[in-house]
């Protein structure tokens, strides 16, 4: 009977007590414990946790919804996926003249930007085009997202954060209009006929700053071709201000951008740009193929871009269920995606756009923390950089600059109105890594959030215990997934050229059997073959340790 009420005591101090450190924080910080969900416990499978409250209550997560979308398109897609643009061409081709249409599918690159222009001419002209008779077609069916430009999500709908999804993406559907008072110019960054812009500016003689440091700017999108005015007085002194608004249709701007680049480099366009599915009788030209995926959810993550996110969620869906994609297959097809790798744990989850700029998205602490587990145990530090790195880049490169916290924390932050929320991993001084997750759904000011949270972190890096040990698993939890696979590797390293001699030696010399697969634009360096999936991942941690800290699993 004693063990029994010792036993129940334990476990009540461990659902309701929290470090006195945290206690002591959360006093000084003002916040109510009701608007407070925190939940810390050593990163990975191990069952103590360090700090549970409110874990389980469903709350707003804002941008840290993100880190479900990422870490869904990694599972489904791998580090190394390249989103495709496809070029097509239809009619004769004869002595450099295209009797017919250019037509360019697209499958929803977020990336695809100015920058990409000149290899794609450069591989239209290698396709012996020198003049196209017909029409530049785009295909944007890929997606089913209607032809709204801006989420209109706050007060404003004209930044670039509120920008909506296409399968013809071209940067990032933003305009950029140069404002260059000490020169008297106004132009447009990339050729784009779709708006026009109105310069009512007004130069003055007064120093650059204040209400003379930048232009007014007025959007009138309500006619078929948007008009933006720039208006009020102007220092003459200022340097050039770059404007960057959610102006037009990303498929309009890729098309002039596109024309005015085939123009420039000698290739005559007769026709305009009509917008139409890829005809049956059409000749694939090239595929245009944007940087890894690896970088695409990093740049997600890191700069908590809303539109990549989206995107994500979307490809997501017509991968899993096929195209077009719509909102509802995405959301469906991450939930899929993670349950079946094990990283959800029970609870309301509503993922909505992917982003987190939205009010519907739910989830609660330890269900972000089951995704940030299962996900450190399959990529490992891989996975961890595509976070960001405090004091060092991303959303918490000014926040934890300077503090002890700095290189020892990898995040995701989210913040809305009444919102402030943070999460990822955290290495102590003695090296051990914890999962943490801050969630704060507040009025009383999202300023004191962030201290909290900033608290909290900077006591986990000097934390010396070790959390109190679960007493069995709770119903609620997921069960990592390790089932027995065959062939499988452990990917040790990817090169863009063929390895070195001197470094498949030193794996050689380390007792490891490997072998190099050589793709498109990679070598990739697998460790293995191991029998199951347990075998490579008990192999996982001396791999990590002895060749790269980023290797992770490859398994059929």
């Amino acid at each position: 009977m004693k063990r029994i009420l010792l036993l129940l005591a334990v476990t009540s101090y461990w659902l309701y007590a929290l470090p006195a450190g945290i206690e002591s924080a959360i006093k000084r910080s003002g916040l109510p414990k009701k608007d407070l969900s925190i939940y810390i416990k050593e990163a990975g499978e191990s069952r103590r946790v360090v700090a549970s409250l409110n874990a389980s209550l469903t709350r707003t997560p804002a941008s840290v919804i993100k880190v479900l979308t990422t870490y869904a398109a990694l599972l489904k897609l791998g580090f190394d996926y390249r989103w495709p643009t496809q070029f097509y061409r239809n009619g004769t081709l004869k002595n450099g003249v295209l009797h017919g249409d250019l037509i360019v599918k697209g499958f929803g690159d977020p990336t695809l930007n100015a920058d990409d222009l000149d290899d794609i001419v450069a591989q239209i002209k290698a396709a012996g085009i020198r003049k196209i008779t017909g029409n530049i077609i785009i295909d944007r069916s890929y997606f089913r997202v209607g032809t709204k430009n801006s989420s209109r999500f706050d007060e404003n709908p004209y930044s670039p954060y509120n920008a909506m999804p296409d399968a013809m993406m071209f940067n990032e559907r933003v305009s950029t209009i140069c404002v260059a008072p000490n020169q008297n110019s106004v132009s447009k960054k990339h050729p784009d006929s779709s708006f026009v812009i109105h310069n009512q500016l007004q130069r003055v003689n007064k120093p650059c700053r204040g209400r003379y440091s930048w232009p007014l700017v007025k959007i009138d999108d309500s006619k078929a071709v948007p008009e933006v005015w720039l208006k009020g007085k102007i220092s003459k002194r200022c340097s050039t201000r770059n404007i960057c608004k959610v102006i037009t249709k990303p498929y309009l701007s890729f098309y002039y951008a596109l024309k005015d680049a085939l123009h420039s480099a000698g290739v005559e366009v007769k026709g305009n740009m009509r917008l139409r599915k890829v005809p049956s009788n059409a000749r694939i030209l090239f595929t245009h193929y944007s940087k890894p995926l690896e970088k695409i959810v990093s740049k997600t993550a890191k700069k908590s871009n809303n539109l990549y996110a989206r995107h994500l969620l979307l490809f997501l869906g017509a991968k899993v269920y096929g195209a077009p994609a719509t909102l509802d297959k995405g959301r469906r097809a991450v939930v899929k995606i993670l349950r079946e790798h094990g990283a959800l744990s029970n609870g309301t989850l509503h993922i909505d756009n992917g982003s987190g700029l939205s009010r519907r998205a739910k989830l609660n602490a330890k269900m972000l923390a089951s995704v940030l587990d299962n996900a450190y145990e399959r990529y490992g530090m891989r996975w961890m950089k595509t976070l960001s790195i405090a004091g060092v880049d991303g959303t918490i490169k000014k926040r934890f600059r300077g503090t002890v916290v700095r290189n020892r924390a990898w995040m995701k932050t989210g913040t809305l109105k009444r919102v402030k929320n943070i999460a990822g991993y955290v290495k102590s001084r003695n090296g051990r890594y914890y999962t943490a997750v801050i969630l704060v759904n507040t009025r009383q000011g999202r300023w004191k959030a962030a201290k909290l949270q900033n608290e909290i972190i900077q006591w986990l890096v000097n934390y010396k215990g070790r959390g109190i040990q679960k007493p069995k698993r709770a119903p609620d939890e997921p069960r990592f997934q390790h089932t027995e696979r065959k062939a499988c590797f452990i990917q040790a390293d990817s090169f863009s050229h063929q390895p070195q001699n001197a470094y498949m030696a030193r794996i050689k010399d380390m007792g490891y059997a490997y072998r190099v697969e050589a793709e498109s634009d990679a070598y990739r360096v697998l460790i293995g073959p191991y029998e199951s999936e347990a075998a490579a991942r008990e192999a996982l941690p001396r791999v990590r340790d002895q060749v790269n800290s980023g290797a992770f699993l490859v398994c059929p």
